[in-house]
C-alpha cells in the first residue's frame, strides 16, 4: 500500500460560543477518519483553529470590559480542554489571530486585487451620528422584520432564526448609545466571483458531492453574485492594506486559517508549508456542515485559484444535529454543552454512539438518548466488553493469567474477525461510520455464542478441564483484540486499555495480522461500564438551567418539616425513624435486573469491620466480586458459602478502597439481629432472572 499524504481540516468554532453536541459530529467525524488514516500508516495531519475575528467578539469584550484578546484568549483554553475531554486528536489547535494568517490574508487579497477581481461600491449601512460612526450589524437593534421580536440583532432573530440585511430591521436603533442611526452610503470591498464562473462549474462536481454541487448550481442562472469582504471601523480583525479604515470580513481570514494552521505546525516540526499544502501528491479534504457550503464551495476556492494555491481535493458535508427528532432545544434540556456532557457522561459513549450513526452523507443525524443509552449497553458494553471482562478475569483468577494456543475451531473463530479487516477500512475511506459497529456487533455475537455453547464459567471449576478452557479463553480473547483495534478510531483510549490487556504497544492496522496465544496478558481494567438512565436525565436537567419550581420549593419545605420532626423527638427520646426517601415511579422499580447467584466464596476484609468479600458464580455473567457491608450479621462468612443469592446485576462496577465491586446482594433486616440474604424460594441456575 502506497503511502498517502494527508491534510484534513474542520470548520473552525466561533470564540464567542462553547462547544456544544451539534458542533462535535464534524469534529468526532474527522477526528475517526483521520486516526484510521494514521493506523493505516499514511502521514495524516487534522488541522484547526479558533475563529477570533468579528463583531461579537468585540461587543462581548466591550460589555466584560475585557480585551477582544482576553475574550478570545479564555475561550481557547475552554476550546482545547472540551476537544481534549472528547479525545478529538489535532496535530494543531491555532487561532487565526495569527500573524501566519494576517500574512496569508495580505498575500491572498493582493492576488485577488492584482487579478481585478476586487471592486468598490457603494451599500447602504446604518451610521450612528451621536457615536460618530458606521454601525456593524451587531452594532444595530430593532424589531425582527419576520416575526416581530423585539431587541434582535442586525443580522438575524435569534426568536426565529430568520437572516436579513440590518436595514430591514423595523425600528433600528444603536446598540452602543440606544441613538438612532440613519441610513447612508459606505464604501465597502467585494470579490467578484462572475470571472470565476468556468473554473467553478468544472470545480465543484470534481470535489463535492454530486447534491452539494446541484445545490449550488442554482447560482450559476445569472451572473454570479460578488462578495462583501471588506468591514468599516470598528471591527475586531485584519486592517485591509490601502484601504484604511476597511477591516478583512470574519469569513475572509477564517478559511485562511486553515493555512496559517498548517503553516504553524510546518514551523513548529521543521517542515516546508509547500510541502504539505502546494505538492500535487498531497491530499487536501475540508469537513463541514452545509450550512457553510457557500463558503467553502464558492467563495473559498475562487480566492485560492486567484492566488495560485491548490485547492481541496474534496470538501465533506455532513447535516446537523437533532435531538430524539427535534432541533436542539435549551428548554428541553437537549441543547448540551460538550462541557455539560462531560460532567455527567463518559466521552467514549457519545464517540460510540455518533459512530453508530454517522454516514457519509448531508442528511441530519438523530441522537435519540433512550437509544443512546440502549446502544452502548447492549453492544458495546453487553456484546463487546463483557467478552474481554469474562474472558481475562478467568484467565487471571484460574489459569494464571495466561493464553494458551488456539485450537482449529477458535482459530477459524478469530480468522473470521480478521476477515472483515478490507471491509472495515472501506467504511472508514468513505466515511460509512455507521457501518463500523454493525460489523464489529456481529463479530461479538459470533464470539458470544461460542463462549455460551463451550461455557468456560463451568469447566473453569474442573482442574481436569483447566487447558480445554484456557484454549476456549484463548479463542474468546483474540476475537476481542480484533474487535479493539477495528474499534480504535473511534475509542482510543478503550483499544490504549485493551493493548496494555495484551501487554501491546499502540496498535497500527497491520497489528489484525498477529495472533496473541501462549503469553501472559495483563490485569484486567475495565474498558466500558453501563450508562445509567439517570445520568443522562441529570445531563439534560444540567442543560436547561432552570430555577427551581413551586414543586421543587415545596419538597424542600417537607424535607425541613421531617429534620424538624425528628429532632423533636430526639430530644424526647423517642425512638427516630429514618427519614423517608422521594417517591419514585413504578417504572423506576422495573430498572434493576436481580439474578440469582451461588456463593463460591465468602471471606472476611481485612481492617474492615463492615465488609465482607463475595465471590458469586453468575452463570452466563460469569465470575463477580461483590463487596458487601453485611460482616456484623455473619461473624462466620464461611457459612454463606454455596447459598444461593440474588443480586443486582445491572449496576455499574464500583471503584472502592479495598477493590472493585461488581454488583449488590440483597439484604433485609438490621444486621446482627434478625436479617438475613435474600434467596430465591426454590434452587435455581446462576444467572436466572429473579422475578
Amino acid at each position: 500500500m502506497e503511502k498517502r499524504r494527508i491534510v484534513a481540516t474542520s470548520a473552525l468554532p466561533y470564540a464567542n460560543g462553547d462547544i456544544h453536541l451539534g458542533h462535535l459530529v464534524e469534529y468526532l467525524q474527522t477526528d475517526f477518519w483521520t486516526r484510521f488514516q494514521k493506523m493505516r500508516g499514511h502521514d495524516c495531519l487534522y488541522i484547526c483553529a479558533d475563529d477570533t475575528h468579528g463583531t461579537p467578539v468585540m461587543i462581548r469584550a466591550r460589555d466584560e470590559g475585557r480585551t477582544p484578546e482576553e475574550v478570545i484568549e479564555s475561550a481557547h483554553a475552554a476550546h482545547s480542554r472540551d476537544f481534549a475531554g472528547f479525545e478529538i486528536g489535532f496535530d494543531n489547535y491555532y487561532t487565526t489571530n495569527s500573524p501566519e494568517n494576517k500574512a496569508f490574508c495580505e498575500e491572498i487579497f493582493a492576488a485577488m486585487e492584482k487579478s481585478g477581481a476586487v471592486t468598490v461600491r457603494n451599500v447602504p449601512q446604518f451610521y450612528c451620528d451621536k457615536c460618530g460612526m458606521f454601525l456593524p450589524d451587531r452594532y444595530v437593534k430593532g424589531v425582527c422584520p419576520k416575526c416581530g421580536a423585539e431587541g434582535q440583532y442586525g443580522d438575524n432573530c435569534d426568536k426565529c432564526g430568520a437572516t436579513y440585511a440590518a436595514e430591514e430591521l423595523k425600528s433600528p436603533y444603536c446598540a452602543k448609545c440606544g441613538g438612532t442611526p440613519a441610513l447612508r452610503d459606505a464604501e465597502q470591498l467585494f470579490f467578484e466571483l462572475e470571472p470565476y464562473r468556468d473554473f467553478l462549474s468544472k470545480w465543484l462536481p470534481a470535489h463535492t458531492s454530486k447534491s452539494i454541487a446541484n445545490k449550488l448550481s442554482e447560482w450559476f442562472g445569472e451572473p454570479l453574485r460578488g462578495w462583501c469582504i471588506s468591514r468599516a471601523a470598528p471591527y475586531f480583525g485584519f486592517p485591509i492594506p490601502g484601504h484604511p479604515g476597511r477591516f478583512f470580513y470574519v469569513w475572509v481570514d477564517a478559511p485562511v486559517g486553515y493555512l496559517a494552521s498548517l503553516k504553524n505546525w510546518c514551523t513548529a516540526h521543521g517542515q516546508d508549508f509547500k510541502d504539505w499544502w502546494a505538492d500535487p501528491k498531497t491530499e487536501r479534504y475540508h469537513f463541514i456542515g452545509k450550512d457553510i457550503i457557500r463558503f467553502h464551495c464558492l467563495f473559498w476556492p475562487a480566492m485560492l485559484e486567484s492566488a495560485g494555491f491548490a485547492t481541496p481535493d474534496k470538501v465533506f458535508v455532513h447535516g446537523f444535529l437533532t435531538v430524539n427528532g427535534e432541533k436542539m432545544s435549551k428548554t428541553k434540556g437537549t441543547f448540551v454543552n460538550a462541557r455539560t456532557y462531560l460532567e455527567h457522561l463518559p466521552a467514549w459513549a457519545l464517540r460510540y454512539y455518533y459512530a453508530c450513526k454517522l454516514g457519509p452523507g448531508e442528511e441530519d443525524m438523530d441522537m435519540n438518548l433512550d437509544d443512546f443509552v440502549q446502544r452502548v449497553n447492549s453492544d458495546l458494553v453487553g456484546k463487546i466488553t463483557n467478552l474481554a471482562s469474562r474472558g481475562a478475569q478467568m484467565l487471571n483468577k484460574h489459569l494464571g493469567g495466561r493464553l494458551g494456543t488456539l485450537d482449529d475451531e477458535g482459530r477459524a473463530l478469530a480468522d473470521a474477525a480478521r476477515g472483515r479487516a478490507e471491509a472495515i477500512a472501506a467504511h472508514y475511506e468513505a466515511r460509512r461510520f455507521s457501518h463500523i459497529p454493525a460489523e464489529v456487533a456481529a463479530i461479538a455475537d459470533a464470539a458470544n455464542k461460542y463462549f455460551d455453547e463451550k461455557q468456560p464459567w463451568k469447566t473453569v471449576k474442573d482442574p481436569a478441564k483447566a487447558e480445554e478452557t484456557r484454549t476456549v479463553l484463548t479463542a474468546v480473547m483474540n476475537v476481542f483484540r480484533i474487535m479493539a483495534i477495528y474499534l480504535k478510531p473511534v475509542l482510543p483510549s478503550y483499544a490504549q486499555k485493551a493493548a496494555a490487556l495484551f501487554k501491546e504497544d499502540a496498535w497500527t492496522w497491520s497489528d489484525l495480522e498477529k495472533t496473541a496465544e501462549a503469553r501472559e496478558i495483563g490485569p484486567y481494567e475495565y474498558l466500558a461500564t453501563r450508562i445509567d438512565p439517570a445520568q443522562v436525565k441529570a445531563m439534560t436537567e444540567a442543560a436547561t438551567q432552570k430555577p427551581a419550581d413551586t414543586g421543587e420549593v415545596a419538597h424542600e419545605s417537607r424535607a425541613s418539616k421531617n429534620k424538624a420532626a425528628r429532632r423533636a423527638a430526639a430530644a424526647e427520646g423517642a425512638a427516630v425513624p429514618p427519614p423517608a426517601k422521594p417517591e419514585i415511579a413504578f417504572e423506576d422499580f422495573e430498572k434493576p435486573d436481580l439474578r440469582v447467584a451461588t456463593v463460591l466464596e465468602c471471606k472476611e476484609v481485612p481492617k474492615s469491620q463492615k465488609l465482607l468479600e463475595f465471590r458469586l458464580d453468575c452463570g452466563p455473567l460469569g465470575e463477580r466480586t461483590v463487596f458487601s457491608g453485611i460482616r456484623q450479621a455473619y461473624p462466620d462468612p464461611s457459612a454463606l458459602k454455596e447459598r444461593q443469592v440474588l443480586f443486582v446485576a445491572n449496576l455499574p462496577p464500583r471503584k472502592m478502597s479495598v477493590g472493585v465491586s461488581e454488583g449488590m446482594i440483597l439484604f433485609a433486616g438490621t444486621p446482627g439481629k434478625d436479617g438475613g440474604v435474600l434467596s430465591p424460594s426454590s434452587p435455581a441456575a446462576p444467572g436466572t432472572p429473579a422475578t
